[in-house]
Formats: C-alpha cells, sequence, structure tokens
C-alpha cells in the first residue's frame, strides 16, 4: 500500500512516499507532484519497500526532469543504473 506525503512551501514541493510502489500508481504521484507549479520538487524515497519496473523507469523520467530523488534505497538506485546503462543513457547524481 503507498503512503504520499506532501509537504509545499516557498516554492518546493516534496513528497514522502512510503510502502509498495505499483505502475498503477504512478498517475496519483504525478498528480501530487504536477498539482503545484514549484520549481524544485523532491521525491522522498526513506520508507519505500518495494517498486516495480514501470516506477524504476518513471524515477529515471522524473530524475531526467530534475526532480530530487533523496534517501533512495540502495536496490532502487542500482535497477536505476542498470535500466540507464541498457538504454544508453548517462547516470544522473541529482539525488542525495
Amino acid at each position: 500500500m503507498l503512503k504520499i506525503e506532501k509537504d509545499s512551501g516557498e516554492c518546493t514541493t516534496r513528497l514522502r512516499l512510503s510502502g509498495r510502489i505499483q505502475s498503477d500508481q504512478i498517475d496519483s504521484i504525478r498528480s501530487e507532484m504536477d498539482g503545484d507549479c514549484c520549481a524544485e520538487r523532491t521525491l522522498d524515497l526513506s520508507e519505500i519497500t518495494l517498486v516495480d519496473l514501470g516506477v524504476v523507469r518513471f524515477l529515471i523520467s522524473c530524475e531526467d526532469a530534475g526532480v530530487k530523488l533523496v534517501q533512495c534505497p540502495s536496490y532502487v538506485l542500482e535497477w536505476m543504473l542498470r535500466e540507464r546503462a541498457e538504454a544508453g543513457q548517462p547516470e544522473l547524481y541529482n539525488r542525495d
């Protein structure tokens, strides 16, 4: 089950995602992120337990769009690196 906590202020939006994220929940995350016209957007992934391939690809697209990924679990980072390598994309490090 996915839980989304949103914190917005002074042109920053931070979403803390908790639990399991499945591809069919990406639209919910995207609508929460796109609801504000903030310049700085952050996804806090410290409480993520499980993701699928669609979510990994979504996180890559978020990172490519300038969204900062923080506290990303190591298995997700490794999966993102493998997906980028297979697609011939450069590695990005817009994370904490």
